[in-house]
């Protein structure tokens, strides 16, 4: 009885089933969500909405609120051994709650499989899945069953909305083969996201790769780092101890001759003083007979100063040992980076265009609005005022720094050895032989092959470092501010010939390779 009772507090009053999705009105009556849609959608007409139990008004269509408590206790209600079964109970098992096999939509019911036996065979009985929702299955304004859809309107409707209803005379399908079209539509777009999905997943897959290595390159590059810290300190204060221990040795060799000369004119002022006692008691006799007998030895001997041993000036003997030893723990850092400073690039004067002014030092390229009017030679640039580097670049990782002006135009980089002296595709940047890192005070930006690329933000020092890795293929920009900015780095596949450091200058602006 306690069940049955149950049954009938969770019951629907308009559909006589359990709650599906149970919804509380504001007079506190709860009804199954598609129940009371249904039910105010025919009250639309009439503009008043009211509660199909108390029949309280309301003026605007009612706002549904989902009762949640009363949704966990329908759950709890459901025994459990009935499996995932759809929730919706059979019409006629008034007794005892027995799942629904099938819903009659003609006559709004649920039948078990004993009810579903003795149920009606007739056309107009149509079968469904269990539902509740018989509102969202018939026409709110004629009370039929939806057969048909309008694809003008795209909507589900009744016999009577198709013959003589506001959708008479439109393209109508069967739902049936409306569903299998959308479906169809609906495959096409499903496989569409299928592949989108593919590919985000790969993407997102490489890009979790491509994080892994730039983790795995930090730590490894953290452990090496911390190893060349700490052999640094290691080297430094074995150097430490080296000099120190020099400074001992070497203030031991200058001090020593200086302790035996001490030694000597000690013993020599002894000697001295006894002399000049044995004179004055001599003096001081009155007998003439007695000092004229005296045989001693009363002559001063004149000897000659003895000198302080020479010895290098110590201070400067601990610069040499101090400095040849750093620079071999510089050699050795060097080495370990495995990057090598390139402190011979030399501006080639042979290549420098007739609006460049080179130093006499080879280091600095200015611009002049004046021509040097040099002699024509195949390397000479006679488009532009550029210039490149002496010395070439066919393997291992190189690395040089170059000072930049606030005025003017300026551009570095490199090139190839065979990229064209003449024309307007000769500039550095503008052709596929060539790449650089270009100002204009105004921007920063990388060039190659006629392609500009913007960098933000502008440099905000003048000191730029340039790594180029021959064998890998990157050449690589930095801001030498405090800290050093990464500003881009260019990648190929591989370089294909020797390459030169490259500088243009233009409207006052000057480069100096710092080294």
């Amino acid at each position: 009885m306690a069940s049955a009772d149950l049954r009938e507090e969770l019951t629907c009053p308009i559909c006589l089933s359990i709650y599906t999705d149970p919804v509380t009105l504001r007079c506190g009556h709860n009804y199954c969500l598609g129940c009371i849609e249904s039910v105010l959608g025919t009250q639309e007409g009439s503009g008043l909405y009211s509660c199909p139990e108390c029949r309280k008004r309301f003026s605007n269509r009612p706002e549904l609120q989902r009762n949640l408590k009363l949704s966990n206790i329908v759950g709890c209600f459901i025994p459990t051994h009935e499996g995932t079964h759809s929730g919706v109970f059979c019409t006629y098992c008034v007794h005892s709650p027995v799942p629904a096999a099938k819903s009659c939509l003609h006559c709004e019911a649920s039948l078990c499989d004993s009810h579903l036996r003795v149920h009606s065979k007739s056309e107009e009985h149509v079968l469904t899945e269990p539902t509740t929702s018989w509102g969202n299955r018939k026409c709110y304004k004629h009370k039929k069953l939806l057969e048909y859809y309008c694809t003008e309107d795209a909507a589900c409707i009744c016999v009577s909305c198709s013959l003589a209803g506001e959708h008479r005379g439109h393209q109508v399908e069967l739902l049936n083969e409306a569903s299998e079209k959308k479906k169809e539509k609906l495959r096409d777009v499903l496989q569409k996201l299928t592949t989108k999905r593919e590919k985000t997943e790969k993407r997102v897959q490489s890009l979790q790769e491509h994080r892994r290595g730039v983790q795995e390159k930090a730590a490894g590059v953290t452990e090496r780092l911390t190893s060349l810290i700490r052999d640094i300190r290691k080297q430094l204060k074995d150097l430490e101890k080296r000099v120190l221990s020099d400074i001992t040795r070497q203030q031991e060799q200058v001090l020593l001759p200086i302790s035996d000369l001490i030694q000597q004119l000690e013993k020599e002022k002894d000697e001295l003083t006894r002399k000049m006692s044995h004179i004055e008691e001599l003096y001081n006799l009155t007998d003439p007979l007695t000092v004229l007998q005296e045989q001693g030895d009363n002559e001063v001997t004149q000897r000659g100063d003895k000198q302080v041993p020479a010895g290098g000036d110590l201070e400067d003997s601990i610069s040499v040992t101090l400095y040849r030893g750093l620079a071999d723990i510089m050699t050795d850092v060097k080495r370990k980076i495995y990057v090598q400073v390139t402190s011979d690039i030399l501006l080639d004067i042979n290549t420098a265009g007739n609006k460049v002014i080179v130093s006499g030092d080879l280091k600095t390229a200015s611009w002049s609005h004046i021509s040097q009017k040099r002699p024509k030679t195949p390397e000479r640039f006679t488009y532009g005022s550029q210039v490149l580097s002496t010395r070439s670049f066919s393997s291992g990782r190189h690395y040089w720094e170059v000072q930049t002006s606030e005025s003017g135009y300026w551009c570095v980089g490199v090139c190839y050895t065979s990229m064209e002296r003449r024309g307007y595709q000769s500039e550095i940047g503008y052709n596929n032989k060539s790449w650089c890192l270009y100002s204009d005070n105004k921007g920063l930006y990388i060039r190659h092959n006629n392609i500009k690329s913007s960098l933000n933000p502008p440099l905000s020092c003048d000191t730029v470092g340039i790594l180029l890795d021959f064998e890998a293929g990157r050449l690589t920009f930095y801001e030498l501010c405090d800290p050093i900015r990464h500003l881009h780095t260019v990648t190929v596949t591989f370089f294909t010939e020797p390459l030169h450091a490259a500088f243009c200058v233009w409207g006052d602006a000057c480069l100096r390779i710092l080294c």
